[in-house]
């Protein structure tokens, strides 16, 4: 993924990333107008005569201002030309609006704090705004339901409101449900009702009006411009088909266990860290990563569990793995094979002897099955990785876990450790409780004292 940043001189500069190692970003959405800047009118620096040009620096300055050093701008963040590049992009367009950390949503048609008519009569901002194109452009419909964050802006680049202050507008405009702005699964809808979201908007190009809802309805595909609407919502219908008949989870399902897990009988507090792995885990099918690492004893394989049984039913399988040392994860992906075998008896063959040799083949057996396509739904949890070979140490015992991930780029993965220099995903740092409130209450959950909870007894 290609980030902008503003340099020292003023000018914008392109970053690319690894997927694994995106930073924070703002992102904007907007209507594309003559005149916007391309990629390649960013590398040979003509971009600064076009009309476009002010929503790039509108967006840098906006994300500086909300203490954000990257930004992405659909216009010249991707390479067009390029056609393999193009088709990731519309695949993962969904994915990167959802990522973002603030989208700015540029409104051109909308003025405050009042709007002049042609005939000289005077509207509210709140009106212009309900007639404004945005809300009738196909595209913009994933860039207003994937964001957590949407703020929007009038042609002079004033605040409006956000997604949330402003919803009761976006739903009588748009007919969305609230529920589904304020981050439901699109999946509890029903695919007739998610279609009629876009009853009323209108692409450039005839195909879009299919590709603009791969994720709207979390499929992917081939992009064919040229084959027509007709056929793209036909193809988008057989993808949309294909998933409801659960070849997405049920043909790889294995029955959720916590036998290889230190059980947590009641956990309480953290409810901040663990909406937080939510937020980085939730996701299309494709990898998502996080490390929480902290001192050793401060609760790490605790929060993993309680999320674990929390969300276990938004997963097809749930493995766990020690990893403290090669030859504890490997046994660990023994036990997994077998776990798998059970209820897909041709998928890994098992030995029933264990020798060194048979181990290395289990862990490639079972990271090929977890890299199956359509197999994107499980979590698998690193537990203990405590000795990462890094860099900066020499370390004979560290583990590389690398070797120990699934090759393909689906599934979701958390990782507990002590260091806090693995670099895999989304980094979580597990404190101490510095709320006492939290603490009082895991002292009275543990202890089964209630005074505790409110002070009582001091």
């Amino acid at each position: 993924m290609r980030l902008l940043q503003c340099d020292n001189d003023g000018d914008f500069s392109l970053t690319e990333f690894a997927e694994n190692d995106i930073p924070k970003y703002a992102i904007l959405s907007h209507r594309w107008g003559a005149g916007e800047v391309t990629y390649h009118d960013l590398l040979d620096g003509t971009g600064k005569s076009k009309a476009g040009y002010g929503k790039i620096q509108f967006c840098g300055e906006q994300a500086r201002r909300d203490g954000l050093q990257y930004f992405w701008v659909d216009t010249c963040c991707i390479d067009k030309s390029n056609a393999v590049e193009y088709q990731h992009a519309i695949n993962s367009m969904f994915r990167w609006y959802r990522d973002a950390t603030k989208c700015y949503v540029y409104l051109p048609d909308v003025s405050r704090p009042r709007s002049v008519l042609a005939d000289n009569t005077n509207e509210s901002w709140e009106s212009s705004f309900r007639k404004s194109e945005w809300f009738r452009r196909g595209w913009t419909l994933q860039e207003l339901i994937a964001p957590a964050s949407v703020d929007f802006f009038c042609k002079d680049r004033e605040l409006l409101g956000n997604k949330v202050s402003l919803e009761r507008h976006i739903c009588e405009v748009t007919g969305i449900p609230a529920r589904a702005l304020r981050g439901s699964r699109l999946s509890d809808f029903t695919v007739a009702e998610r279609m009629s979201w876009t009853e009323c908007r209108e692409t450039t190009y005839k195909e879009d009006k299919a590709y603009s809802l791969l994720g709207i309805f979390d499929v992917y595909m081939p992009l064919i411009y040229g084959e027509g609407k007709d056929r793209a919502l036909a193809r988008l219908r057989e993808e949309i088909d294909k998933a409801s008949r659960g070849s997405n989870r049920e043909d790889f399902s294995v029955t959720f266990s916590l036998s290889d897990a230190f059980d947590v009988e009641h956990f309480v507090a953290r409810e901040d860290e663990l909406s937080r792995i939510h937020k980085a885990l939730r996701g299309d099918g494709s990898r998502r990563a996080v490390v929480l690492h902290g001192l050793g004893g401060i609760g790490k394989t605790q929060l993993s569990i309680a999320y674990m049984k929390r969300h276990k039913d938004d997963y097809s399988a749930i493995f766990w793995l020690n990893i403290k040392d090669e030859d504890s994860v490997k046994q660990s992906f023994a036990k997994l094979a077998k776990q798998i075998s059970r209820e897909h008896p041709s998928a890994i063959p098992v030995s029933s002897q264990e020798t060194k040799q048979n181990l290395d083949e289990v862990v490639e057996s079972v990271k090929a099955w977890l890299s199956l396509p359509n197999n994107t739904r499980w979590l698998m949890i690193y537990d203990n990785y405590d000795t990462p070979k890094l860099c900066s140490r020499m370390d004979p015992a560290a583990v590389d876990i690398r070797k120990f991930l699934p090759d393909s780029y689906q599934g979701s993965v958390i990782i507990t450790t002590r260091s806090s220099e693995v670099r895999i995903g989304h980094l979580i740092q597990v404190r101490k409780l510095s709320n006492i409130r939290d603490s009082l209450e895991i002292l009275s959950t543990v202890s089964r004292r209630q005074e505790l909870k409110t002070g009582e007894t001091f």
